[in-house]
């Protein structure tokens, strides 16, 4: 239950039926201004560690995790309603770089832990603006439609049980650790997110309990499409039977770029729609210059024409980036969920409606 004393997807919602939520923005961009090294990373735990862990990222909410919740805090006072975990790879797959895939339960629990903490102080403050926390699920570092070998293309290096395997420990460790919503995001290959998807409903069951899910996917590339080949409306169709509370895109490009792909998924989707693009595209340095100000002003007419439900930042925004999204889009009513002709829907690359 939440601290509204309703469960978290009534009290998500109540929210998203009453204003535009806003998520936060980049965990690692706010990481990256702490200029942790080697030493900071390991902490006194894994002073010893066999391989080195700097960039290591989701070990932070067990080595530096004042680190982890300030930052947690800081997006919530800039106007954040749901802050994601530090987990985006916490699962034995990615962990495995490490050699740390023991501790992916520990990092998710403690993860949301943190994360809870950090809402629950912010919600008290402000008990009529409850804040939430979404458990994120990331797409490992392996893809299941691909073949990392251009000389064998029927190679695969994960399989859909390894990876049902590693999102169903994940998402154990998240709702044990408070989480409010699961977020499977960034999705590039739509079959590691069925698997996830599969994994987290597994889970559900498992567990005795539900919790809202939110599914977000990522462009590779101005085609418009995600690296597995589908376009936004195919994609929606390959994730529709998940039942989920939100649908959308992030990462990708800046919001410039993004907003066509946004906008053909608010047409169609039934469920609530949810956007969080980087500030802008990188430079020749890799960083990103978009400020606060023009990611707003170019993102205040998605809200201003009705195209979303929940908007935050990924690569290179920060808090203060949120404030400036919130401060444009905040007068603006939620989109309208889409109410769409009853048809046979399907998916392969592109779309299928049956006439």
């Amino acid at each position: 239950m939440t601290t509204t004393g309703l469960d978290p997807l009534q009290a998500l919602t109540a929210a998203a039926n009453e204003r535009i939520l806003f998520l936060d923005g980049a965990m690692g961009t706010m990481i990256q201004r702490h200029k942790l090294g080697e030493a900071e990373y390991r902490g006194e735990r894994f002073a010893d560690w066999q391989s080195d862990l700097k960039g290591n990222n989701d070990l932070l909410v067990l080595t530096q995790p004042d680190i982890i919740r300030d930052i947690h805090v800081a997006y919530l006072e800039a106007g954040s309603d749901i802050i994601e975990t530090n987990t985006f790879n916490a699962q034995f797959i990615s962990m495995a770089d490490y050699g740390m895939e023991d501790l992916s339960y520990e990092i998710n629990l403690v993860g949301a832990q943190l994360a809870r903490e950090a809402a629950d102080k912010v919600t008290a403050q402000t008990p009529d603006r409850p804040r939430f926390v979404a458990g994120a699920i990331g797409p490992t570092n392996r893809t299941a439609s691909l073949s990392p070998d251009v000389n064998n293309p029927g190679f695969r290096n994960v399989t859909f049980e390894e990876l049902v395997k590693a999102y169903s420990e994940q998402t154990r460790g998240l709702m044990d650790g408070g989480a409010d919503a699961i977020m499977i995001e960034t999705i590039f290959d739509t079959l590691n997110a069925k698997a996830a998807g599969y994994a987290v409903l597994e889970t559900y069951e498992a567990m005795g309990r539900s919790l809202p899910l939110m599914i977000s996917g990522t462009i590779t590339d101005m085609s418009g499409r995600n690296l597995s080949g589908q376009t936004p409306e195919a994609f929606w169709y390959s994730m529709r039977h998940l039942r989920p509370f939100s649908i959308g895109l992030n990462c990708s490009f800046g919001a410039e770029h993004l907003r066509p792909a946004v906008a053909e998924i608010a047409a169609l989707a039934e469920c609530y729609v949810s956007a969080y693009p980087n500030a802008g595209l990188p430079n020749e340095m890799g960083e990103y210059d978009e400020t606060p100000g023009q990611m707003a002003g170019k993102m205040e007419s998605w809200a201003k024409d009705g195209l979303v439900n929940l908007v935050g930042g990924c690569c290179g925004s920060t808090p203060e980036h949120i404030t400036a999204l919130h401060t444009q889009m905040s007068k603006y009513s939620p989109r309208k969920l889409a109410k769409v002709e009853r048809k046979m829907r399907l998916s392969g690359l592109e779309p299928f409606v049956h006439a």
